[in-house]
């Protein structure tokens, strides 16, 4: 089991495995084996005491991910170590060619997709182009929340100790991603929902 599953999550595995048990059920055995849910607790990133902070001495690596709103279905991804904007055209060419033309592509406001080249891209393609509105939140929750799901329930669980263990690792997390219970979507499964709307 998941160390971060809560009574829902814990309800959803275990439909999943073939168990049906109501959420009081669950929150009942769960307080009594003593089993609380691994999540990250408020004011994490609270900076220390000047003296112990130390200079970032490893690269980063960059996710981009295409998510299906409708079905919450992830249907590309790629992991990269650095920002170039060859990355999300690749990601976004593979989808398509996976799954088909999307009608709109909605994106936040970050240099990679503002642009000729991502721009040109779309119109290529004949996908109308979204961005996220300055100072809106909400506009892309929905990557959001998938990047959310994803930190506190493998990234920060699993640190990697290099590129190719975090991309094995996050294409294990996606594949169970999109083959679990959906609380956004009535708890359906974001990959059968998203091949009944196919």
């Amino acid at each position: 089991m998941t160390p971060t599953l809560g009574v829902k999550g814990m309800r959803d595995e275990l439909r999943n495995q073939g168990f049906e048990y109501n959420d009081k059920r669950i929150r009942r055995l769960m307080r009594k084996m003593c089993l609380m849910p691994i999540y990250n607790k408020r004011n994490l990133s609270r900076l220390g005491l000047a003296k112990y902070i130390h200079p970032y001495l490893r690269g980063f690596l960059y996710l981009t991910a295409i998510i299906d709103v409708y079905s919450r279905f992830v249907v590309g991804w790629q992991l990269s170590n650095s920002l170039d904007k060859e990355t999300q055209t690749t990601v976004l060419r593979d989808a398509v060619g996976r799954y088909g033309m999307p009608e709109i592509i909605n994106s936040d406001q970050g240099s990679q997709y503002t642009c000729e080249h991502w721009v040109s891209t779309l119109k290529e393609l004949g996908i109308q182009i979204s961005m996220d509105g300055k100072g809106r939140a909400t506009d892309n929750a929905y990557i959001e929340r998938f990047w959310g799901t994803l930190k506190r329930k493998y990234v920060y669980l699993h640190p990697a100790d290099d590129g190719l263990v975090l991309y094995d690792g996050i294409k294990t997390f996606i594949e169970k991603y999109n083959n679990r219970f959906h609380q956004g979507i009535n708890r359906e499964k974001p990959i059968n929902l998203y091949l009944k709307a196919a």
